[in-house]
């Protein structure tokens, strides 16, 4: 099938090639930098000389607006400072929008954030806004390229902040003050709080939770033809005219066509897992019914299950054991499934009064408790809550609990109770089926490919909310056939034992595979050279001569930069495997179950790409297209070794497992991970 693919990308020529500026040696607020370069430095030599040893006097910073007293004005090249000249775009575009759009803000980015009324919505307490947003980037060839994107939609109230008095203004987050937006623990002006009346609280979650307004649930659908109506339509409304036109002077020919020339398509054998008695396939459910699991557990082969639960829950423990033993409505028994036989240790099992004393009746069942020799056990705990609706208190003992099982080295699945008796427990039993084997050691799947020769690490943070604590957990190679290793988690800021978790990974490695190429980090986010130091500095001790090469994969999917396959207008999301160049070292990647024309895929399976930047200590690497090819498919690849579920990712174990790590482990009392929790993959 041939794709033609349209990104929400519009290419311009500047405005003008040099325009002089006022600057000042200081930096203000609402202030942008240009670096004193070799072109620069004579032409500034007579009013500030740099200092080499500090990096805030090698900058100048300038606001766009007339000289001032103490300022300089130079002619910049818009085509030499990028950097600088996506500044002035960005201000150029606010400027122009002022008065257009109802209420506009710069976001975590400085890209300008326009929100457009809803007309449509009547009768309600709050306002609703499409929410768009304009962004400026250069292309491969140093072009300046506008990037429209839509964003989704938020609620303002109607009343303002004076008519809620009372209200706990700790649930404040953003506020609309006469068309601006402002955070209200960071940003929030005093002029504002003198004119409470012109404040209008935006709607978030537990502001909308107080005030009682319930919203209508959005419906899980294909969003494309929702985000390429929507990001057209703004185009046609406010852009494609001669007056936007005389601001930035965009193409005439609009957005950025890709024809098949222009993009690529990862192999779809990369598609293809290995299961048991050599079976191939893409569907890990239909597959391992088929084949069994590529790998069952390793000796000893001994599994003994007991259960902690509420003393009232004793029927769902039964439910549960005649699901694990029997099946339910096709879905296969725990040994048929994934072939590994079990015995129940009912005398071990912990029956509780009540959630507040699970953990104190469990430390005293297992402190003194003497396993058998050459033993696997695994504990079933029947949460009486729902993990996704428990309070902070609730979400506190099941991390205890998890704590718990691991110093005692025990592995566990936590099931909610209700969940059991629901008509739908048949399509969740094999996703607990396939995390029990990946817990004890099996491998349900791994990659039909030849071993690679070179280490991958992952790593990923999560973000505590009104905590000082941001944890970095990093999630240690696999082996090509599917064989986890080890992990660590440690704090965001200990760069310093990053680079020894990466050093006792790449030893161990190179043991096994002397001919090792290459190390690859698959980062979160963009790993800067505090963090990549350490990392190099270990390298150079070990005298290991081999390249590092970083992929940015962010943790979420993108939405500000997508391709719409038009050649397929009722879905328009292209083909998985699909790649495209974006920016310099910068792609998208379709991960998705879209495999052709006729593939059938859910309304909630439309997903969006990944966004991927790349950075090397050798650049040269990235200038090679095959070497490319090999990094995109291995971020494509990483994605089917996700062991939580049958159901396919789009984001690459690499990312999801050490996210997952450090959404936990922050919250345990021993700040060191035990051995037995860094070998098992007990956070599925």
């Amino acid at each position: 099938m041939q794709q033609t693919l349209t990104l929400n990308i519009i290419p311009f020529t500047p405005p003008a090639k040099t325009v002089t500026f006022a600057f000042y040696k200081e930096g203000f607020p609402g202030a942008y930098s240009v670096f004193i370069g070799n072109d620069i430095l004579p032409l500034v030599q007579h009013y500030h000389q740099p200092d080499p040893k500090k990096t805030e006097t090698q900058w100048l910073y300038s606001d766009f607006q007339p000289l001032r007293e103490g300022g300089i004005e130079l002619e910049i090249d818009l085509t030499v400072h990028l950097q600088f000249a996506e500044h002035y775009y960005r201000y150029l575009i606010s400027n122009y929008f002022r008065g257009i759009a109802p209420i506009m803000r710069r976001n975590f980015t400085k890209d300008v954030e326009l929100w457009m009324l809803d007309t449509s919505l009547k009768g309600k307490a709050y306002n609703q806004y499409y929410k768009f947003t304009l962004a400026v980037q250069h292309s491969v060839n140093k072009t300046p390229e506008l990037i429209v994107s839509y964003d989704g939609n938020s609620r303002v109230l109607k009343k303002s902040m004076a008519e809620f008095p009372g209200l706990d203004t700790l649930i404040y987050r953003w506020m609309n003050y006469r068309g601006l937006l402002y955070h209200w623990g960071v940003s929030f002006p005093d002029e504002a709080l003198r004119n409470q009346q012109e404040v209008f609280p935006v709607i978030s979650n537990e502001l909308g939770t107080e005030l009682e307004i319930i919203f209508p649930k959005s419906e899980k659908n294909n969003r494309y033809p929702y985000y390429f109506k929507n990001i057209t339509g703004f185009y046609a409304k406010y852009l494609d005219n001669d007056t936007f036109r005389a601001v930035i002077p965009l193409s005439t020919t609009g957005f950025i066509v890709k024809n098949k020339e222009e993009f690529k398509r990862i192999d779809t054998d990369a598609s293809l897992l290995e299961y048991g008695n050599g079976g191939t396939g893409t569907e890990p459910y239909a597959d391992i019914k088929e084949y069994g699991p590529y790998k069952t557990i390793e000796q000893p082969h001994n599994v003994k299950l007991f259960f902690v639960y509420q003393k009232s829950d004793g029927a769902y423990v039964q439910a549960l054991k005649d699901c694990l033993d029997k099946g339910l409505n096709g879905t296969k028994s725990l040994n048929e499934f994934v072939k590994f036989p079990y015995t129940y240790k009912d005398e071990w099992n912990i029956p509780f009064e009540n959630l507040q004393k699970v953990v104190g009746t469990c430390y005293h069942a297992l402190e003194n408790r003497q396993k058998e020799h050459n033993v696997r056990y695994l504990v079933i705990y029947l949460s009486p809550v729902d993990k996704d609706k428990a309070t902070t208190a609730e979400k506190s003992i099941y991390i205890r609990l998890k704590e718990m099982f691991l110093f005692y080295g025990y592995h566990s699945q936590v099931i909610f109770r209700d969940k059991i008796t629901r008509p739908d427990f048949n399509f969740a039993l094999p996703n607990i089926e396939i995390a029990m084997l990946a817990k004890l050691g099996g491998v349900p799947w791994r990659l039909k490919r030849e071993p690679a020769k070179e280490l991958i690490v992952g790593i990923g943070a999560s973000y505590i909310r009104n905590s000082a604590n941001k944890m970095l957990g990093s999630a240690f190679c696999f082996d090509n056939d599917g064989k986890f290793l080890h992990f660590d988690c440690f704090p965001a800021k200990d760069t310093n034992a990053l680079s020894v978790s990466i050093r006792l990974a790449l030893i161990d490695f190179r043991n096994k595979n002397p001919a090792a190429k290459r190390l690859i980090i698959h980062f979160y986010k963009l790993m800067s050279k505090k963090e990549l130091k350490p990392v190099l500095d270990m390298l150079y001790s070990l005298n290991v001569d081999i390249p590092v090469i970083i992929l940015t994969i962010n943790k979420t999917v993108t939405k500000n930069v997508l391709a719409f396959d038009v050649a397929a207008p009722k879905t328009l999301m292209p083909l998985t495997g699909t790649y495209v160049q974006i920016a310099e070292r910068q792609y998208l990647l379709y991960n998705n179950i879209r495999y052709n024309e006729t593939s059938f895929v859910k309304q909630s399976k439309y997903q969006f790409p990944v966004k991927i930047k790349m950075t090397s200590t050798q650049l040269s690497l990235l200038e090679d297209p095959a070497l490319i090819d090999l990094l995109i498919d291995q971020v494509y690849q990483f994605s089917r070794m996700y062991w939580k579920s049958v159901a396919q990712q789009n984001m690459p174990v690499t990312i999801l497992y050490p996210q997952m790590v450090a959404e936990i482990f922050p919250y345990f009392k021993t700040p060191v991970l035990s051995e037995f929790g860094k070998e098992t993959l007990w956070f599925l």
